[in-house]
């Protein structure tokens, strides 16, 4: 399994629009983060996880050419926004798109337009849409399960596929959602900040959710401009590191 960080960043993105902070000034292409989303390839079949108000340009960038499906983990706008430039991935026939009730219904509701057969192939998007059940599904090579998340008052979901699992934007991780990720090998964390926010991890909440889930390798997205990531490469405990723009992954399934 490939994984490619698509994005790390909080929903500001970093550079933050007008800070001259000095990760917001670095000329550390490490520290330049587009919205959070992850790219995940098995065998024929390629997954997106979340389209933000980048994705084409991140299409672009990771050359990537091909999406099977789309999973969704929450409806906030630096997660679905980019949403109309799947109409690349849907020319020939529906694209699935996958996600919790809440996200399936509000993309109805603000996306009406890209859902379903469209007459004007190429125009608009085609976009199949299904509530992914708390058992899972196959999506092609990959088995998907759904981990559910605690995120403010948004019906939150991240995914384990394999020995790895994508869970980004949370506060807390419920003891069910623990049990679900017994075995993981590999975890991306949410780690927006050094200070406690309301409805995201900071850094020691994901370090500590990092030592309970117990994976080999935990690396942490959703990044603000609070991190620097060579500063945060020195200071984190092993196994654990920043992910950045464009970093792949290979695992063994």
């Amino acid at each position: 399994m490939e994984i490619t960080f698509l994005g790390t960043g909080t929903s500001y993105g970093v550079p933050r629009i007008g800070c001259t902070c000095s990760v917001c000034t670095s000329n550390n292409e490490k520290n330049k983060r587009l919205r959070s989303s992850i790219y995940i390839k098995e065998g024929d079949t390629s997954i997106v996880v979340d389209t933000g108000p980048e994705f084409r340009l991140q299409m672009l960038i990771n050359h990537i050419t091909d999406v099977s499906a789309v999973l969704y983990t929450h409806n906030h706008a630096d997660h679905i926004n980019g949403i109309d430039d799947l109409r690349v991935f849907s020319e020939t026939g529906p694209l699935e798109v996958f996600g919790p009730k809440q996200v399936i219904d509000d993309l109805h509701h603000r996306f009406a337009y890209a859902i379903g057969i469209n007459p004007y192939i190429g125009g608009l998007p085609q976009l199949k849409t299904t509530t992914i059940p708390l058992k899972g599904l196959q999506i092609g090579d990959m088995q998907v399960i759904p981990i559910p998340l605690v995120h403010g008052c948004r019906e939150v979901y991240g995914y384990r596929i394999g020995p790895f699992a994508y869970l980004s934007d949370c506060k807390e991780i419920p003891p069910s959602s623990y049990e679900k990720l017994v075995g993981v090998e590999v975890v991306v964390l949410d780690a927006l900040r050094y200070k406690e926010h309301p409805t995201h991890m900071n850094l020691d909440q994901a370090i500590a959710a990092s030592r309970l889930i117990g994976a080999k390798e935990t690396y942490l997205t959703h990044l603000s401009h609070d991190f620097d990531h060579d500063t945060l490469t020195r200071d984190l405990p092993r196994g654990m590191f920043p992910s950045y723009d464009g970093l792949i992954l290979h695992i063994d399934t």
